[in-house]
């Protein structure tokens, strides 16, 4: 069958549509999507603006159409951590209903990791052994681990890129700024450390998203026109080396990086400062790039239980 899925995250609203069959691997037959940045569009209450809520509504109404004019039977809506968090939530979705006829539905962040890891998985197979997935996103980070489909451990943390840059970044910080920044961020992720670091040796370790890949690509991964099944990692020790760069770097030095989109320029620091927090505090020389994230992984639910309906 021909599915639709609206993923509303921090930074963009994606409409992805994919061909979508018991036994085979999505595939993907058209994307739309639209910078969105509702983690930014909070005001001093943490509720979703206005000017977010039309934004949000806007796109979702065009979604509805983009996925009609693609054939789509079925279309799985939700939202994550930017919508999850707002204080306004209930009336931001009950709004963009009323005005397309979608509910979104919100996912909340231990799903997110949950899903994520699921699509980390089938991607990599059995062979992975335990795997240890993290996703750096808008709004949170999503941390999971676990032999199965299914983690054993899966949470997630409000340290998002985009988030951090808003909260962090809206002036360059000194050093001392940066030290506090720093420090916060990984006593955070180490608060929770134990729940990964008890359950034993991690055969491998993935990251996914856009901010993973972008690190990865300036730290010398191969371009996504390359294609999906070309391996790419994040090395700590080249991770490392950039950072001081970075944050010496202007918004226009920083988008002619490779794998940087001039929108989300600011968010470049902040997510490298969470990414080596995490291979720090998990002890990971380095994290292998996983093409397929959160979205595949919605997917794959939703096969799986048509699979099983259709059975015998």
């Amino acid at each position: 069958m021909r599915l639709g899925v609206l993923d509303i995250g921090s930074n963009t609203g994606h409409l992805l549509v994919v061909d979508a069959h018991d036994g085979s691997a999505p595939l993907p037959a058209y994307s739309y999507k639209e910078p969105l940045r509702l983690a930014e569009h909070l005001d001093e209450a943490g509720d979703v603006s206005q000017t977010g809520i039309d934004a949000l509504a806007a796109f979702t109404a065009q979604a509805v159409r983009v996925a009609e004019e693609k054939g789509c039977e079925e279309m799985l809506s939700f939202a994550t951590s930017a919508v999850r968090d707002a204080g306004n939530s209930e009336a931001v979705l009950a709004h963009v209903e009323q005005q397309t006829g979608v509910r979104i539905a919100v996912l909340p962040g231990e799903d997110e990791a949950r899903l994520t890891f699921l699509a980390v998985r089938r991607w990599f197979g059995w062979s992975a052994g335990r795997l240890a997935v993290f996703d750096i996103g808008g709004g949170s980070l999503e941390i999971a681990a676990g032999s199965d489909e299914r983690p054993t451990v899966a949470w997630s943390l409000p340290l998002g890129a985009a988030r951090l840059a808003r909260a962090e970044f809206a002036a360059a910080p000194d050093e001392e700024h940066l030290r506090q920044i720093r420090r916060r961020i990984r006593s955070e992720i180490a608060r929770d450390a134990g729940h990964l670091l008890r359950g034993g040796t991690t055969h491998r370790a993935a990251a996914t998203s856009k901010t993973f890949r972008s690190l990865a690509r300036i730290c010398g991964s191969a371009p996504s026109g390359d294609g999906p099944l070309v391996p790419r990692s994040l090395p700590l020790s080249e991770l490392r080396h950039w950072i001081p760069k970075l944050v010496a770097m202007t918004p226009e030095e920083l988008a002619e990086l490779p794998g940087v989109s001039p929108s989300r320029t600011h968010q470049i620091v902040p997510g490298a400062l969470v990414a080596e927090a995490c291979m720090d505090i998990f002890d990971l020389a380095e994290l292998e790039i996983c093409p397929w994230a959160l979205r595949e992984g919605v997917i794959l639910e939703r096969i799986d239980k048509l699979g099983v309906a259709d059975g015998p």
